[in-house]
């Protein structure tokens, strides 16, 4: 699914010259298209557990390079925090004030969960926003991982930091539709199982959002 590769040091490989390129044409063809918690579940409205106005945050699509072809660095969340817990995450959170923007944000949080300086980071683009069902509408920020890094997880935050290939994430045969009962009636989302990783909810959902704003 992805492009050749022709160099194995910085964000000028094919890739991500070919995701620049696409993310720079969404944004201008969808600018009004909406993601979202509530695209598979049109009968739960946007915001299913929140009822004032979303909750901005951002999260980062980190792309590693490999001889393989990139990797989607994703990490598990600890089991004693609040909400997700124990669940499969990217790296991000809620845009604080100090935060100039989303892509700020999205650098400022993986620098705290994982360790990875702003620095190493080449802005590819973003994604449309996605609503989540907790009330939050979150940006992704896609960039290519410029240096080989060490990823050193937040013990408050972060159980594991781990990889997977962006073209197992990208084909639409590894996207399961599933659903479960939430509070009485049957809630959708997708679901793409990597070995033992089990992906799904909000991150899987961003996931697909972005195999449907690149590779679709």
């Amino acid at each position: 699914m992805t492009a050749p590769l022709v160099n194995n040091s910085n964000a000028g490989s094919d890739w991500a010259h070919h995701l620049r390129e696409r993310l720079a044409q969404a944004s201008l063809l969808d600018r009004e298209r909406e993601t979202g918690d509530h695209i598979l579940n049109p009968d739960l409205g946007p915001y299913a557990k929140w009822d004032g106005p979303p909750r901005d945050a951002a999260v980062l699509i980190g792309l590693v390079e490999t001889r393989e072809g990139p990797n989607v660095v994703l990490t598990q969340r600890t089991g004693h925090l609040n909400s997700h817990a124990g669940q499969i995450a990217l790296p991000g959170g809620k845009i604080d004030p100090q935060d100039k923007g989303p892509v700020e944000a999205a650098l400022r949080e993986a620098e705290e969960e994982i360790g990875l300086q702003p620095k190493r980071v080449e802005l590819l683009g973003s994604l449309a926003p996605y609503l989540t069902g907790s009330g939050y509408r979150v940006v992704p920020v896609v960039g290519a991982i410029t240096e080989i890094t060490a990823f050193r997880p937040n013990p408050e935050e972060v159980e594991d930091i781990f990889e997977v290939p962006l073209a197992f994430l990208m084909n639409p045969a590894n996207h399961q539709k599933l659903s479960r009962d939430w509070e009485g009636r049957q809630r959708y989302f997708y679901a793409m199982p990597f070995g033992e990783r089990y992906i799904w909810g909000v991150t899987a959902g961003i996931i697909r959002s972005f195999y449907e704003t690149v590779y679709r």
